[in-house]
């Protein structure tokens, strides 16, 4: 084992794919800046900075990628995506299918999102639900070093566009990644603390959220199990089935708002093919429908914390001897 920064797992990921395979490339807003290990050992042929302008850096990762590059672009905040929306939605996630399979789009597309650094608005929103909306792209938002060495690695040798969203406020963050090659499936979620009494399912940096309030709940006699989907699409679907069967109580968490957001497809996922293991209703715990604030304190309160998480558990617990059919009931009284 390794101990290495989230950033650190990132870029040696990025590293090892350019060294198996020549194809590999890099380019972005500052990437060869950022990145002077990488641009020393591949040359300014491979690591490159582009100008600010993300539609053109976009479109050009789709053109290189149907003409048999692998590259992999930096936009850095996950709003700067919406300047690039046409060239990844509309070029990068349906040519291969308009195509009939002749053309491949095998790029990534890098993008910092979430609270902490109190960038304010204008970079930080969490854009994660519209592109898992859209089809013929894949998109994953690891938490952990390990995850993100692996799914970085995933990502690069697969033959679709993929965005690739990483939380800002734990780039520094150290954890142990495996030696050698360490790849994660996508479409794979991860039991981060196995329980009996209710399921947490969440992703990014809102799992750490989950963690605490999975503590508070063992404190008083409760079990939670973590589900860490890091995968948003494709989404293990058999994962989170089978716990939410196992507990029968579900709650969601992310830090992206509620309206349309990954939550909810979970939550109807599990209410489509769970319902009659549920024994409450299945919640969710996110951020309100407002604009992320800029201040570090209003962060704290925008974002999903344990205690909130805990609250919204034990609610269920509360409600647990609702069958299913008289929550919703219930619900629709």
């Amino acid at each position: 084992m390794q101990t290495l920064t989230i950033n650190d797992a990132i870029d040696q990921a990025i590293a090892e794919e350019m060294r198996r395979d020549p194809n590999v490339m890099m380019f972005g807003e500052g990437v060869a800046t950022k990145r002077r290990d990488l641009l020393e050992e591949f040359g300014a042929r491979r690591i490159r900075n582009t100008p600010l302008a993300e539609g053109v850096i976009a479109g050009a990762a789709a053109g290189a990628s149907a003409m048999g590059m692998r590259p992999v672009i930096d936009l850095l905040f996950a709003p700067f995506l919406t300047l690039a929306m046409d060239e990844l939605v509309n070029s990068a996630g349906k040519l291969r299918y308009m195509s009939g399979g002749q053309f491949k789009f095998p790029l990534v597309a890098m993008a910092m999102t979430g609270t902490g650094w109190s960038v304010g608005a204008q970079h930080n929103h969490n854009l994660e639900a519209w592109f898992v909306h859209s089809p013929g792209l894949k998109v994953v938002m690891p938490s952990t070093a390990a995850d993100c060495k692996g799914l970085m690695k995933a990502a690069i040798r697969d033959d679709n566009p993929v965005l690739f969203f990483v939380e800002m406020a734990l780039g520094f963050d150290t954890g142990e990644v495996p030696d050698g090659e360490h790849l994660v499936p996508l479409g794979r979620a991860a039991v981060r603390r196995a329980g009996s009494n209710v399921t947490l399912i969440s992703y990014g940096k809102a799992t750490r959220a989950c963690e605490a309030a999975a503590a508070q709940l063992a404190e008083k006699g409760v079990f939670a199990e973590l589900i860490d989907l890091r995968s948003l699409k494709p989404l293990d679907e058999e994962t989170m089935l089978a716990s939410a069967k196992k507990t029968g109580r579900v709650v969601v968490v992310h830090e992206a708002n509620r309206m349309c957001g990954v939550g909810a497809e979970v939550a109807a996922i599990v209410a489509e093919k769970a319902f009659a293991a549920l024994k409450a209703p299945v919640l969710r715990v996110t951020s309100p429908d407002v604009p992320a604030p800029s201040s570090y304190p209003l962060e704290l309160a925008f974002a999903p914390q344990a205690e909130a998480i805990t609250a919204a558990a034990e609610s269920l617990l509360g409600q647990s001897a609702m069958t299913p059919k008289s929550a919703l009931a219930a619900n629709a009284g």
